[in-house]
């Protein structure tokens, strides 16, 4: 159930993306435990309940970042480094085995728009990066937990939180998304089963 969701773990949490997600999942009231890399990312005035170090590729950093969380927010990613990976989908299968093994149910995750566009367009020094968020998503669709699959286009770093953005099951509508919105949507689908077990595009409209 939806509103039996207190605490929520944040894995991508220093990345662009996750550093607008934490203030509002704590603002809505969560108890937001994350697991960083490098203590030294999070700001200073961070709202993270509890900080777990270690890396996503690690299975018992995962299982101690899972310890008395009821729902999972993924949001990895690998900043500018645009070569071959599986850290996503590999960190993925980690996160939802811990998960899996502690009987949490909720999971939201981020991959990309590219995953709802034909494949052949997806620009050359993209493909590989968007070939582990393939992957990823198919651990998420195989894993029988009650995953939104988000699929945002550009996250942009200078839009505002609006708050109005459009939700599109399967397929995409527009071509950017602000960061802070697509952490407001993270947040929303915690108090939601609106989504669950369905992918998502996600956009926004700014002047």
């Amino acid at each position: 159930m939806a509103e039996s969701i207190k605490n929520v773990v944040i894995f991508g949490a220093t990345g662009m993306t996750g550093l607008a997600t934490l203030p509002q999942a704590a603002a809505a009231g969560y108890n937001v435990t994350v697991l960083v890399r490098d203590t030294a990312k999070l700001p200073s005035g961070h709202k993270a309940s509890r900080v777990v170090t270690g890396d996503v590729l690690n299975k018992e950093a995962v299982r101690r970042a899972m310890e008395g969380q009821d729902a999972v927010i993924i949001i990895l990613g690998t900043r500018n480094d645009l070569s071959p990976t599986t850290m996503m989908s590999e960190g993925t299968r980690n996160i939802l085995d811990a998960m899996k093994a502690r009987g949490i149910r909720k999971v939201i995750a981020c991959m990309s728009a590219f995953l709802l566009w034909d494949r052949s367009k997806v620009p050359p020094r993209l493909v590989a990066v968007t070939e582990d968020h393939d992957r990823m998503y198919q651990v998420l669709k195989d894993s029988g937990l009650d995953y939104v699959a988000v699929m945002p286009p550009h996250i942009a770093d200078n839009h505002p939180l609006t708050e109005e953005y459009t939700v599109t099951e399967n397929m995409l509508k527009g071509r950017v998304i602000s960061k802070h919105d697509l952490g407001h949507f993270f947040v929303k689908c915690l108090s939601t089963t609106e989504w669950d077990r369905k992918t998502v595009g996600l956009s926004g409209e700014y002047s």
